[in-house]
Order: structure tokens, then C-alpha cells, then sequence
């Protein structure tokens, strides 16, 4: 369905003139948030050619040893702008690279990364989702991204959490914690103690509309319990990178419960999936950018979902 081709990419690379991939470093904007944390802020758009792929939030930990990359970008040549930029920050190697989930915008400038010492990081759920969805990923998005896929390689993690664990860059500690089904299957927070921020990957989206690609109910319980650690700033996912906390998670909250208590509506009367689809929490469209490219998507998911409830 085309909703889903929008959505999900495909695992982008590019060989470009020079000239472009010089374009793109130029174009590639670092912001210290915090004493050695770094962000970067994606397009609020769908991923194509001439945006590189280009649509999340990036981000980097440097620590008093090592620095630690927060996913890669939808391709390699920002990808590339990223280390660039990175470079011009510090010269501490990177010891981790970590994948908040197995999107493509998130995971597929990983290739860039790639040397020696440097461990991938992820979900313990991600390598099965890159092996069931890295064919597709690579094989539907040739149409909309053309030669920007055909240097990328999928590269999974090694080093895996299922529940909590922390990585040390030296004086400085990262707690990552995995998620039960959610936006994804294979969700990972970020949170340095330091200065206690929080990079939640696309458990948050701001002013982006959120996307449901594992469970509505999952997504709206997770939200409960990402309220309740000890951050004071929040990157996002997706949309303005910045947020405070835990007061960043209040519109997304908003349109999920709406929609839940939409479709609950809904299948209670009967009304169609189909129909439902057209109604279901269209007041929220105002508050949200591109909302006619996923609310549709969120709704029949979120259907199939709750029309098997207990009554």
C-alpha cells in the first residue's frame, strides 16, 4: 500500500558528484544542546532524493573517552555530512553507534560508521526486524530514492538490550532501556546522566504527526512510563528536536487517546473500518503536520487493533 512505501523507505545510499555530497556537509547543522551533547534536526517531510533521506533527528554523546552516535540519517551521504560535522566538533573516536529503531530514516547511513572499534547498538528485537524488513526496504523505495540506495548496506547490532543497560564513554554514562511494542517493535530510549537528556527516538513526535507502526495501546502505555524519568530536555524523534519534559509528550498523548477513543466508538456502532477511517479524530489533523500522509495508516492499524478487545 502506498502509505506504507511512504513510510517506511528503503535503505538509502548514494554515490554523488562531489559537488553534492559538499552541498550536503554544508548543509548539515550540529547544535550543542547541552556540554557534550549534540543534535541535529531533521526535515518535517517524507523521505526522498532531495532531501537525502534526511527526515529524523540525529544526535551525539561525547563522553571525557568515546562519543556515542544516536542513528545515522536515511542515507549515506547525510550520513556522511553527520560525521563531518561531528568531526569538527571532537576527535574522540566513536565507540557506539546506536539505533533508536529499525526505520529507515534512522538506520540507514549506519554503513558510514563503520570502522574499527565501533559496536551498533540496538533493540534485542532490531536484527529480526532489519532481516524481515531490509528486502523490502531496499527493493520499494528504488523508485523513489533511484540511485540513492545502492551503496547502502543493513547493518545490524551486536551488542543487543532487552531490558536496561548502560554504556560508559568515560565520566559519563548512557542509560538505555528497550520498550515493549510501541511506535515499533524494537523501540530504544537514550539517557545521559550527565546532563540528563533524554533522546526518545520515535516514541516522541513533535508537531510531526505521530506514526503507529506497532501498537496504539502499547504506544499510549509507553508514553505513561517514558513520563517518569528523570530528564529535563527531550530530543525527538521527529519534528522540532527540542522539548521540554516530560511536558513534551502532552499533544502526542492527546492525539493517541483521541484516536483510541474514537475507534472504540466506532467499532461499537458497528461502523466500517473503512468508514471509520474518514472520521476518526480528524479534529486533531489541524495540530499535526503531515497528517493526511499517516492518520489514515494510524487509523486502520489502530482498528485492527482494538476490534479484538474484551468487551
Amino acid at each position: 500500500m502506498l502509505y506504507k512505501f511512504l513510510l517506511f523507505g528503503a535503505v538509502i545510499a548514494v554515490v554523488l558528484s562531489p559537488s553534492r555530497g559538499a552541498q550536503a556537509q554544508q548543509g548539515f547543522s550540529l547544535q550543542e544542546i547541552a556540554p557534550g551533547v549534540y543534535a541535529h534536526q531533521g526535515e518535517t517531510a517524507m523521505m526522498s532524493a532531495e532531501n537525502l533521506g534526511g527526515i529524523a533527528n540525529l544526535g551525539a554523546i561525547v563522553g571525557d573517552d568515546s562519543v556515542a552516535i544516536i542513528d545515522t540519517g536515511g542515507s549515506l551521504v547525510e550520513a556522511r555530512a553527520f560525521l563531518h560535522a561531528l568531526r569538527e566538533k571532537t576527535s574522540k573516536p566513536i565507540r557506539y553507534v546506536i539505533n533508536t529503531h529499525a526505520h529507515p530514516d534512522h538506520v540507514f547511513g549506519n554503513k558510514a560508521f563503520v570502522a574499527a572499534g565501533v559496536t551498533f547498538v540496538g533493540h534485542i528485537n532490531l536484527p529480526r526486524a532489519l532481516v524481515m524488513r531490509g528486502p523490502y526496504y531496499l527493493s520499494s523505495f528504488k523508485t523513489v530514492m533511484g540511485s540513492l540506495i545502492d551503496e547502502v548496506e543493513i547493518i545490524a547490532p551486536t551488542l543487543t538490550v532487552s531490558e536496561k543497560m548502560m554504556l560508559d564513554l568515560g565520566g559519563r554514562k548512557l542509560q538505555l532501556t528497550a520498550w515493549k511494542t510501541a511506535h515499533s517493535d524494537c523501540d530504544l530510549t537514550i539517557l545521559d546522566d550527565v546532563s540528563q537528556t533524554l533522546f526518545a527516538g520515535d516514541l516522541l513526535f513533535l508537531k510531526h504527526t505521530p506514526v503507529v507502526d506497532g501498537s496504539l495501546l502499547g504506544f499510549l502505555d509507553v508514553a505513561d512510563q517514558l513520563a517518569r524519568i528523570p530528564a529535563v530536555r527531550v530530543v525527538a524523534g521527529h519534528g522540532p528536536m527540542i522539548g521540554a519534559w516530560p511536558e513534551a509528550l502532552d499533544a502526542q498523548r492527546i492525539y493517541l487517546n483521541r484516536l483510541t477513543l474514537d475507534l472504540r466508538q466506532a467499532i461499537k456502532k458497528g461502523t466500517g473500518v473503512s468508514e471509520a477511517v474518514k472520521s476518526v479524530a480528524q479534529e486533531e489533523g489541524a495540530k499535526w503536520r503531515l497528517f493526511e500522509n499517516y492518520h489514515a495508516r494510524n487509523a486502520t492499524a489502530g482498528y485492527a487493533e482494538l476490534e479484538w478487545e474484551t468487551p
